[in-house]
């Protein structure tokens, strides 16, 4: 399919998704593939909702793209923070970086960092959109491009499902969209910065993310249930 079809197909998935579920909201990453998104609402004046989770382990290549981003979109980017007292408790009760030692261990940490701000953040919502691909890694080989989110309650839709990684590279060169300065240092995938290294030629694009443990175990829960499964029912725009 050529990318002018992509783009149009995406544009259209978006849109009549959120014609059909309101309010919508759209957590960004700032990854290459949530630029995409962010080029793709801005540049079509879709109004709708761009929040992000700052869990106090960012790099500073994304906070700088954060940044950048609202420079060049002009958009409203809200960021939500994890509960001070969590992050105080855990740290205090296992370390500042305990996630190394077990899953379980770095499962909680997620939990505390991101997965109940997004909770926050996805509260009175019907329609949460994200950037996933099924490219990405073996957790995401099946993602539908609509679906019902059992665990929180709402749709989601990844208008970038079936896209390759061509694609969205193909993307944001045509639209010179900004991107994060740690991708061409080779970080196809960047999460917190403790959690991510760069990955060798050939291997899985979410290979540095908790390089340490097995690939089927990489994911921080935004997703998978707790056995590491989607969490979607498939649906129809």
């Amino acid at each position: 399919m050529s990318l002018d079809r992509r783009i149009h197909e995406a544009v259209s998935r978006i849109e009549q998704a959120v014609a059909k579920h309101v309010p919508a909201t759209f957590a960004s990453s700032f990854g290459a593939e949530d630029m995409v998104v962010l080029d793709l609402i801005a540049r079509h004046a879709l109004l709708i909702e761009v929040f992000t989770l700052d869990t106090g382990r960012l790099p500073e290549e994304t906070q700088a793209l954060i940044a950048r981003a609202r420079e060049v979109y002009g958009v409203q980017v809200r960021v939500l923070f994890p509960d001070a007292q969590a992050v105080e408790t855990y740290v205090a009760t296992h370390g500042n970086n305990a996630f190394y030692e077990s899953v379980e261990l770095r499962k909680r940490c997620c939990e505390i960092r991101k997965l109940e701000p997004l909770r926050r953040a996805l509260a009175a919502k019907a329609l949460w959109i994200t950037g996933l691909r099924r490219e990405q890694s073996v957790t995401r080989a099946d993602v539908e491009v609509l679906a019902f989110d059992a665990a929180n309650g709402l749709m989601k839709l990844n208008p970038l499902a079936d896209w390759s990684d061509t694609d969205v590279w193909a993307y944001i060169e045509r639209h010179d969209v900004p991107v994060n300065a740690l991708h061409s240092r080779g970080y196809p995938s960047i999460g917190c910065a403790p959690c991510t290294r760069a990955v060798q030629p050939g291997e899985d694009p979410r290979a540095g993310r908790w390089w340490w443990e097995q690939p089927t175990s990489r994911e921080c829960g935004l997703h998978v249930d707790s056995q590491g499964r989607l969490v979607r029912t498939k649906a129809t725009v």
